[in-house]
């Protein structure tokens, strides 16, 4: 008997004396058919096998160093992409994972614990709700939804289960970002009045992926080599024979055949809301993490395409302005036109705390500078020269914790090991992880808002009590 086949038979006894157990104590089997042991093997399947994808299966190949995982399996109704993501895994563990084309044909393989989502925005909140409802554990990317009812729906999917989802906002997990939170909440900076972010880049994003994460040499030609292989300027390699239109499609109305499209879904309003699905996702959820804030009052969006004059219809600027309940503004604002510093600023009554770079960038410093103290020409500091540096008075100090790396204004990877981690231990002790389906709902509600007010030229409210986006 092979090393796999006697780790399914120890497992397989193992989930009958639990289940034996939990009838015992008149408990639902259901509730510990997915119990893992500190030794039991976590088996990972991947649901959508695109650039994302690559990221998933490396931060299992990561994880794998610390704990029992492995990926066993890979879905894409494209044949190239599941082939490419197979062979990806092949190369880190020597072992062939089974390839799928549907996802039901995946989530009824019995041994499979977890299944991590990295398919189009559109997709996540459906395939989660699917996911959960087989009986599995999730990970799923960012946003969790952009229609409401799709959000509520995945959301109650997971409530009724017993699964264990942990949504992609690795930031949730990050030791610099956590600092943060607990100066906010500490009182230090005074009641809230204006959280702003600003995150610039000087590229056709989305257009063509971005493959720059800071992995190794080796790793990055590994995905640029991918997308050589996907796209050639405007000339696909993706072909209608190769895949499934109408199940991309997942509900959306039929339309004729566009790779461009399925690639490049985030340029395309009825498939993404763009700036504010991919990045201002990350952005609000980072905010509702320092705050405590579930939901905001109302938005006003604006922006428009001013850089990239191409065929994308969702724009390269946009700015989304929300007030939150305990009575302070947020305002999220992006330009693909111009880099310049991006920068984050949390602005209380009696100090600040300023972060620079974008997207979960981790140098920050907090000040008194701008408190009370602060009230006139007089009392403010006089700056003569740049970069500029804080006077003794201020109390500026950059934030460092014990134990992380040094701050850097770039920003942690995407492939956050510690996200993974804290899923897979989640998934073990069978509790909620860092970021949780109720985070993946607040965040949702900030990106559909902030989209719907972009299309319509409105401002939506948010109604707590119904759950419902009104206008006014």
């Amino acid at each position: 008997m092979d090393k796999h086949a006697t780790e399914d038979m120890d497992r397989r006894t193992f989930v009958k004396q639990a289940v034996a157990t939990a009838a015992v104590a008149g408990m639902s089997a259901r509730s510990y058919g997915r119990i893992l042991g500190s030794n039991d093997r976590i088996r990972i399947g991947h649901l959508g096998c695109g650039a994302r994808s690559f990221g998933h299966a490396h931060m299992v190949q990561l994880a794998s160093k610390q704990t029992a995982v492995e990926s066993v399996a890979v879905c894409d109704i494209w044949s190239l992409a599941r082939e490419r993501r197979a062979g990806q895994i092949k190369k880190y563990t020597g072992t062939d994972p089974q390839a799928f084309k549907y996802s039901e044909e995946m989530l009824a393989r019995k041994d499979i614990d977890g299944v991590m989502i990295a398919t189009g925005d559109f997709q996540h909140a459906k395939l989660c709700a699917e996911v959960v409802r087989a009986g599995k554990d999730c990970y799923v990317e960012k946003p969790f939804a952009n229609v409401l009812s799709e959000a509520k729906d995945a959301r109650s999917a997971v409530r009724e289960s017993k699964q264990v989802v942990q949504m992609g906002t690795q930031l949730r997990s990050h030791p610099y970002q956590l600092a943060v939170r607990d100066i906010v909440q500490s009182g230090r900076l005074g009641p809230l009045v204006h959280v702003e972010q600003e995150w610039n880049v000087n590229e056709e994003r989305w257009r063509f992926v971005d493959v720059d994460t800071g992995n190794s040499p080796e790793m990055e030609q590994d995905r640029k080599l991918e997308w050589k292989q996907w796209l050639y300027g405007r000339k696909s390699m993706l072909r209608e024979e190769d895949t499934d239109w109408k199940r991309w499609l997942l509900g959306k109305p039929d339309r004729p055949f566009d790779p461009h499209i399925y690639l490049e879904f985030r340029l395309y309003k009825d498939f993404s809301a763009g700036i504010f699905d991919q990045w201002m996702s990350h952005g609000s959820d980072l905010l509702h993490l320092w705050t405590g804030e579930t939901h905001p009052v109302s938005v006003v969006a604006t922006g428009g395409t001013f850089a990239w004059k191409d065929d994308r219809e969702n724009p390269d600027t946009a700015v989304a302005a929300f007030v939150y309940p305990r009575g302070f503004l947020y305002t999220y604002k992006t330009t693909f036109g111009n880099s310049y510093r991006s920068f984050t600023r949390i602005m209380g009554r009696d100090g600040t705390i300023e972060g620079q770079g974008c997207e979960g960038g981790f140098l920050f410093a907090s000040t008194r500078e701008g408190g009370r103290d602060e009230f006139d020409e007089e009392t403010e500091p006089n700056y003569t020269s740049v970069p500029l540096v804080a006077s003794a008075a201020e109390h500026e100090e950059v934030i460092r914790v014990s134990g992380a790396e040094g701050p850097s204004s770039h920003g942690p990877d995407d492939d956050s090991e510690l996200h993974m981690m804290n899923w897979l231990t989640a998934m073990r002790a069978r509790k909620d992880p860092n970021a949780t389906v109720d985070h993946g709902f607040s965040h949702s509600i900030a990106c559909i808002m902030a989209a719907q007010s972009y299309w319509t030229g409105k401002r939506m409210n948010w109604d707590p009590k119904t759950e419902e986006i009104v206008e006014g």
